[in-house]
């Protein structure tokens, strides 16, 4: 039995009662939403952010991080991080903090489980192989390239390309930054306004993601070692809490707990001083988060400090080591042949991929500034351009595996294809 008009509307006052009730005047609240680019009607029982949320875990190219790397490439432990076990920690860390902050959960879920999902095969070497080969065309970056996955790429729907995400969602993407992430701005989201908060949340949750399991993974892995991280002063006085915890600890134990402490240290360090900055500002909407200078949820200025050496430590002993350098400079390889077989002859690509063409020229044109028709030589140049971008589509869309596998079909003789 169908439900009537006045129940659906029942249920969805009680969503923005919920909302007003329990969220802070500076959160995001469902009815104060953008929207999205595609009208349609909304779900009566969940809000707009819980499907995005839905929608982003649903997509095919959130299951592919399953299988690309973070630090380490898929084939060399099941044990370590990939994006997706990446994802799903920063996912929970922002949770924490979102819910003690009290900011919208849903919105701030949704924005963790995408802020990745524009990653190429083999993490960032595979991302600066495709910015050189795209130098010519405004070069690639991965959140950029996340932001056209769910506008476009992802095609689940009969009425619209991609996932319909709403602005806020599709906003923070865009203007997601980290140490290795600084993407230009589409011009539709405003450069002066800060994000959301909920966004500024995932923001410090990936980087203390990134703290705890680049030490977990390394000192597991080897590539780490234990006395040399006990100079790092963040590690140092992880480790110390946990001994008082604990007393002397196996290594395996002594390793868990030194990260878990680390993840505890920095979530509290943010909650206070954040919390001391609300405060002192005293915000009544979400206009005035955009409105601040600088970002509101952050680590204390001792904290940062702390982390600056933490980061500094794992970029020389870890990202630099001579096996990780070995494997990116093989990526960086894989990637850069398979794009240049494929664009050699785009006949090899997937039908789809090839229609994929077909539309992103015609696309092309339409955003021709020039008045008249093209003549043959630039139809030819706007082709190319074409194929240059959907073969990209297609590159980054990979994981790990898949690359490898494409590599040995396109260049190994007695390989099956």
């Amino acid at each position: 039995m169908g439900k009537t008009g006045k129940q659906l509307t029942l249920t969805s006052d009680l969503m923005t009662a919920r909302e007003q009730r329990e969220l802070a005047p500076y959160a995001a609240r469902s009815d104060r939403s953008r929207g999205r680019r595609h009208e349609e009607p909304e779900h009566p029982y969940r809000s707009i952010y819980m499907r995005d949320r839905d929608r982003v875990i649903h997509c095919t190219a959130f299951r592919r991080l399953e299988y690309k790397t973070q630090v380490f490439v898929n084939h060399e432990g099941d044990y370590y991080r990939t994006r997706l076990t990446h994802t799903m920690e920063v996912a929970q860390i922002a949770r924490i903090i979102a819910r003690i902050l009290c900011v919208n959960e849903d919105l701030t879920e949704a924005i963790a489980l995408a802020h990745d999902i524009g990653h190429t095969p083999f993490g960032h070497s595979g991302e600066e192989a495709l910015a050189e080969l795209l130098a010519a065309d405004g070069g690639f970056e991965h959140n950029l390239h996340g932001l056209r996955v769910v506008d476009f790429l992802e095609r689940r729907y009969p009425d619209f390309p991609g996932l319909n995400l709403t602005y806020e969602v599709r906003e923070a993407i865009a203007k997601h930054h980290t140490t290795h992430d600084h993407p230009p701005l589409p011009g539709e989201f405003d450069i002066s306004e800060r994000p959301l908060i909920e966004a500024q949340v995932v923001e410090v949750a990936d980087a203390i993601a990134y703290d705890s399991h680049d030490i977990d993974d390394g000192l597991k892995s080897g590539l780490l070692i234990e006395k040399d991280l006990d100079e790092v002063s963040l590690w140092r006085q992880a480790k110390q809490a946990a001994q008082e915890r604990y007393g002397e600890l196996p290594k395996d134990l002594r390793r868990i707990q030194g990260v878990r402490h680390i993840i505890n240290m920095e979530v509290t360090d943010v909650l206070e001083a954040t919390g001391l900055k609300l405060n002192w500002l005293k915000l009544k909407d979400g206009d005035g988060v955009r409105r601040l200078e600088e970002d509101l949820v952050t680590f204390s200025e001792k904290m940062r400090s702390l982390k600056g050496e933490l980061e500094e430590f794992l970029m020389e002993k870890l990202y630099r080591h001579h096996r990780v350098l070995r494997m990116a400079n093989k990526a960086r390889r894989f990637i850069t042949e398979i794009f240049g077989a494929y664009i050699a002859d785009v006949r090899q690509l997937p039908l789809e991929y090839q229609e994929h063409i077909r539309e992103e020229e015609q696309e092309l044109l339409r955003g021709r500034k020039e008045p008249g028709s093209p003549d043959e030589r630039e139809r030819s140049a706007l082709r190319q351009k074409a194929a240059r971008r959907v073969v990209c589509d297609y590159v980054a869309g990979m994981t790990d595996r898949y690359a490898q596998e494409d590599y040995l079909k396109l260049f190994a003789p007695g390989e099956r294809v």
